[in-house]
């Protein structure tokens, strides 16, 4: 009775579990799939806020429809990059995929880390790559006294340029721009002070660009560079003349230049009128005729003599 008991219990736990066998296969499968990884590392050091390519050495040209996935390990936390098809929420702003590489917009110091891929072809084939990433920070400079390229003066209805420039702070400053003392917003419309202004302002670049200029624009300006180390620095300060176009001088120009030409053509024509710009053979005249015919018998006359 209790064998026979033993027996059904035994019957019964195959029927409900997986055999002894195949527990056992699975595990020499999943042993074998983990020998028949192929991992590799390496580190890679780049600077911070440049953009930065990391490899999958796992990916080969010959890997097909293989399935790719990338990691971010840093410390105990892993973070999934690629998986399923598709960049995960937190990267999908700054990375750019392919099958061999991710490529990052930009990196700081907190993108330090262990990137891994793995890829899975055929099922079962594992090959796995880590890369290392080292980013490190920019030595930081506060920007010197920046310079103000400011014309001096501006033909209202025009454009006009104004730029701003410093090349020694690290990481490089970001400008603002002063009129008269007071800060020019980068939306001239939300602010009453330059409500009739028409520009527009890039603080990365410095460049200020007034377009067209309008008489309201006139004053002095200076520009102003700052980095978030040390303390912001001014330019010169430049004054800049917004002018209208002077019609009047234009036109009374061109009506006396017409008047100049207008007389050198009558000069022109009176002096050949008079004969000034005629041709003659050494100084005089040569007055030509022809000599007149005579009859035969009056030849005959002159040319008879007396004996």
């Amino acid at each position: 009775m209790a064998g026979a008991e033993r027996g059904q219990r035994g019957q019964r736990g195959q029927r409900h579990g997986h055999p002894p066998g195949r527990l056992l296969l699975l595990l020499l499968g999943g042993l074998a799939a983990l020998a028949a990884a192929q991992v590799t590392s390496e580190d890679q050091e780049v600077p911070e806020h440049k953009p930065v390519e990391v490899r999958c050495a796992a990916f080969r040209s010959g890997s097909g429809s293989a399935r790719i996935e990338w990691k971010f390990q840093r410390g105990s936390s892993l973070v999934l990059i690629y998986y399923g098809g598709e960049l995960t929420e937190p990267y999908q702003d700054r990375v750019q995929f392919s099958p061999t590489s991710i490529r990052f917009r930009s990196v700081t110091r907190e993108d330090s880390g262990k990137y891994i891929c793995e890829v899975v072809a055929d099922g079962s084939h594992i090959a796995k790559s880590e890369v290392n990433l080292i980013v490190q920070g920019e030595a930081t400079l506060a920007p010197g006294k920046p310079l103000a390229h400011v014309p001096s003066s501006a033909t209202v209805g025009a454009r006009a340029v104004l730029r701003c420039s410093e090349g020694q702070g690290s990481p490089p400053p970001t400008f603002r721009w002063y009129k008269d003392g007071t800060e020019l917003p980068p939306d001239p419309k939300s602010s009453p002070a330059f409500r009739n202004s028409s520009y527009s302002l890039d603080p990365r670049t410095g460049e200020l660009i007034f377009e067209p200029v309008g008489g309201w624009d006139t004053g002095d300006y200076h520009c102003e560079a700052s980095n978030n180390v040390g303390s912001p620095q001014k330019s010169d300060v430049f004054r800049m003349e917004a002018s209208e176009v002077n019609v009047g001088g234009i036109v009374a120009a061109v009506v006396l230049l017409l008047l100049l030409l207008a007389l050198a053509a009558l000069g022109i024509w009176f002096a050949h009128r008079r004969g000034y710009f005629g041709s003659d053979a050494g100084g005089k005249k040569v007055i030509y005729s022809q000599p007149s015919r005579r009859s035969e018998g009056e030849f005959k006359q002159t040319s008879s003599f007396l004996v």
